[in-house]
């Protein structure tokens, strides 16, 4: 009787654990399932022979690791791509030189350069060649022609010393006279450079602020590939004084004048060596290449400068309220 008692208890143990077991599996199911759904599905993936990611993780995760390695890929296919368009437009580059240092060049400068250099020479005298380089610097500006041949030509006939203060002060006459002239065209100006609000956004920069704040802007402006003559005469229109404008123009021109200038000693050295059928010497070879390549670097530099500068000055302006 104790016996079946005892096996009587027992069993009825056994299903009241089993019971218990049973009813805690199926109140925290859900719980579990909502707990770990990826390892379910890779245990279900692992069922059906697939690969099997043991690491945890979302599936926000797994996509931006996805999206940043081919970040990565396009960002390497973009800098080789700019390496090869590099490399290719150095190649062009090259190629164009060699052309004109070995046929164009010399062929415009015995047939075009030189005999040029001698009519000059014969015809005018060095005083009425200077006079006429003087008027041409400054009253072409007033009529939106170039003055950059006459330029060189001052630097081939003067050199850096007399060229320069010839070209400077011609250049003064040429950037007042326009700017006098605009107050003939005052309110056709102001119309037309409503029509063009980005660039006139620039030059409207240079015509507020302070003394200095004038006076830089309008050497940027110079510095800067806007053209010139153009705003020779818009500058009036912008409410910029004659005094900033007049000096921030000069500053501003003094890369452009040594250009020409060091452009008319090269023409000459060229041309004499051409003319006396001799080659340049590799001294020579060497001053004139880095001459070329520290003016032209200077004013590359000079240039961005000057266009980060007022990039910079027009953002302010327009924070300005």
């Amino acid at each position: 009787m104790f016996y079946r008692c005892t096996t009587t208890n027992l069993r009825e143990t056994f299903k009241r654990f089993f019971f218990c077991i049973f009813t805690r599996s199926m109140t925290y199911g859900d719980g579990i399932d909502k707990t770990v759904p990826e390892l379910k599905s890779r245990m279900e993936d692992l069922e059906n022979g697939d690969y099997v990611k043991l690491r945890g993780g979302s599936e926000d995760e797994e996509e931006g690791s996805r999206g940043e390695s081919s970040g990565c890929s396009i960002g390497s296919v973009t800098s080789v791509w700019f390496w090869v368009k590099l490399i290719f437009l150095v190649a062009c580059v090259g190629v164009l030189a060699f052309v004109i240092i070995k046929w164009i060049g010399p062929f415009l400068i015995e047939k075009e350069l030189i005999p040029f250099i001698k009519w000059v020479r014969s015809t005018f005298s060095i005083p009425m060649l200077g006079l006429l380089l003087f008027a041409s610097v400054a009253l072409f500006p007033t009529i939106l022609l170039p003055s950059s041949p006459s330029m060189w030509m001052a630097g081939l006939t003067f050199g850096y010393g007399k060229g320069f203060l010839l070209i400077l002060s011609a250049a003064s006459i040429g950037v007042t006279l326009p700017f006098l002239i605009g107050h003939l065209f005052l309110h056709k100006m102001q119309e037309w450079l409503k029509q063009y609000p980005k660039k006139a956004a620039i030059l409207r920069a240079a015509g507020e602020g302070t003394w200095f704040h004038q006076f830089q802007a309008v050497t940027l402006i110079r510095v800067s590939p806007f053209p010139y003559m153009i705003y020779n005469y818009c500058a009036l229109a912008t409410g910029v004084h004659y005094g900033p404008y007049i000096l921030g123009s000069l500053v501003g021109m003094v890369p452009e004048i040594f250009v020409s200038i060091y452009t008319g000693i090269m023409l000459r050295t060229l041309a004499v060596a051409s003319d006396v059928r001799h080659s340049l010497s590799a001294v020579e070879i060497v001053v004139n290449v880095l001459g070329f390549c520290v003016t032209a670097s200077a004013t590359i530099v000079c240039t961005i400068y000057a266009k980060k500068k007022l990039s910079a000055m027009q953002s302010e302006e327009a924070e300005t309220p």
